[in-house]
């Protein structure tokens, strides 16, 4: 008898929602009314490599480089894990780009699992979404804050380290407890810098999407012509010598390094969550997507180049790992750049970060506003703004997230859980787009992904898998861990709330 209910309980949490139920509400806007569509391809790319160059190449690029103690380094080979990542994330890009130009809403994954994979997969990948783009930029918000500080230190100002370290990282440093305030005998010790570029971002996306984009576009022209100034100020200090040998570590070093630079690329799937704002999704968000991706890969690749022409692989594994954190600025001082030039690269990973904090949040919030849509978080998470037409509650409560998160939090931790909650969403992503090409044939796609419904979906859905394999296995407890929670909270409210359970 009780195995009836169980049955019942499971068909309905596996329930899906039709395209075009998803696409009418949408338009008719939920809570209040609709997102304002203005957004181009242009926008669009800029968007998605405002959110992809970022902390990946700045702060990932040494360990990817040289390893640490869980995993081996690729050396030179560097370069091929760029690659080899480029291609695991254009397998899914093209996924994704099918998805959004089809199903032009916001929610991103999450609204492609509910139309494909039903109701209860739905609710997984959008709780794991929170790992992309709310956890995520909390290791985005921690480096900004280290960059940030030694740049402020730069010009002469020198904060209280209990004022720009989190509570984590103090605990292992004495000094910093020591010279803290002290609060009924606990030490008061807060990231303000972390805490203070999410409260300007956010301020920034409640403004409008319109303003958020032009403001990320400048820096992005910003970022990438610092990055320009590191290539062409550094090519001549390259020793090709310092390619020899290419792969010390062989291909576990390049496979290695590729799960971790994975984070180097995060952030192009957040161009779909903007479909909704789009003036026409069906040719931008691929446009936007494919795009973006492409012009990373290219400046990834150089910059990868030049940086391990610089700096020998024996001298990379001797530094430690806060400043194999500082990469580039490490490779720059190791030839003896003057610090000037230093000063450049460091204020363009200030910029560079802030484009990826803008757009992170940008996504996360609209992912909220969908599910919530759904009934499956209250609906105060769908409400948007009469005069700004953005979904500021969510906006805001992203940011109190991050804020609060990346005051107290380290940054180690945060990029290996963050890398295996996005994997976790491409791999569902590829999975539902052979889904829906069998469910729903007749469908119009503006945009199709080449070569049938299974070659490239399986390709995504087979390299996905491999990048977890280099993963620590300490991330996947804790990802097992967050997903339990997430568990609990749909059974407590989204099950409940659902409206497609009406």
């Amino acid at each position: 008898m009780g195995v009836h209910p169980f049955r019942t309980e499971l068909r309905r949490a596996l329930r899906t929602k039709s395209i075009d139920s998803i696409v009418a509400e949408a338009a008719a806007g939920a809570e209040g009314p609709a997102l304002r569509r203005v957004l181009g391809p242009l926008h669009l790319v800029a968007l998605g490599v405002g959110a992809v160059i970022g902390t990946g190449i700045f702060a990932t690029i040494g360990t990817a480089s040289a390893g640490d103690a869980s995993r081996p380094g690729a050396g030179p080979a560097l370069t091929l894990s760029f690659v080899l990542t480029a291609v695991v994330c254009s397998f899914t890009a093209l996924c994704y780009a099918e998805f959004a130009a089809m199903v032009p809403v916001a929610g991103s994954a999450y609204t492609y699992a509910y139309a494909t994979l039903g109701e209860l997969v739905a609710w997984i990948i959008g709780w794991d979404l929170l790992l992309e783009y709310a956890i995520g930029n909390t290791a985005v918000a921690i480096s900004w804050a280290g960059y940030a500080d030694a740049l402020l230190r730069g010009l002469g100002l020198e904060l209280p380290r209990w004022l720009v370290t989190d509570y984590r990282t103090a605990l292992r440093t004495p000094e910093v407890l020591a010279g803290a305030p002290h609060v009924l005998g606990v030490p008061v010790v807060v990231n303000v810098l972390a805490v203070g570029i999410v409260a300007l971002v956010t301020v920034l996306l409640v403004w409008g999407v319109q303003e958020t984009a032009r403001a990320g576009t400048a820096m992005v022209a910003l970022k990438l012509a610092v990055l320009a100034f590191f290539v062409f100020a550094c090519w001549r200090s390259v020793r090709t010598s310092n390619w020899h040998p290419f792969a010390p570590n062989g291909f576990a070093g390049v496979g290695a390094g590729a799960a971790v630079i994975f984070f180097a690329y995060i952030g192009f799937d957040a161009v779909s969550t903007c479909a909704e704002e789009c003036k026409d999704p069906g040719r931008d968000v691929p446009i936007g997507i494919l795009g973006s991706l492409a012009v990373c890969t290219l400046v990834y690749v150089v910059v990868a180049a030049v940086f391990s022409g610089l700096v020998p692989y024996a001298a990379l594994v001797k530094l430690d790992p806060a400043r194999r954190a500082e990469a580039l600025a490490v490779a720059m001082e190791y030839v003896a750049m003057p610090p000037w030039a230093v000063g450049v690269v460091a204020f363009g990973s200030v910029v560079a970060q802030t484009a990826v904090l803008l757009v992170f949040q940008l996504g996360q919030a609209r992912i909220l506003m969908a599910m919530a849509r759904d009934g499956l978080l209250p609906p105060v998470f769908a409400r948007v703004h009469p005069s700004f037409r953005t979904p500021h509650v969510s906006t805001i409560l992203t940011g109190v997230l991050v804020a609060v998160v990346s005051a107290f939090a380290s940054i180690d931790e945060m990029v290996d859980l963050t890398n295996v909650g996005t994997l976790f969403a491409f791999v569902l992503v590829c999975i539902g787009i052979v889904v829906l090409r069998y469910r729903e044939p007749g469908r119009r796609r503006p945009f199709r992904v080449p070569f049938g419904a299974w070659a490239i979906p399986a390709l995504g859905l087979g390299s996905c898998l491999l990048l977890v394999a280099y993963l620590p296995p300490a991330s996947w407890l804790r990802f097992v861990g967050w997903l339990a929670v997430g568990l609990v909270v749909y059974a407590s409210y989204g099950r409940r709330h659902s409206r497609l359970r009406g």
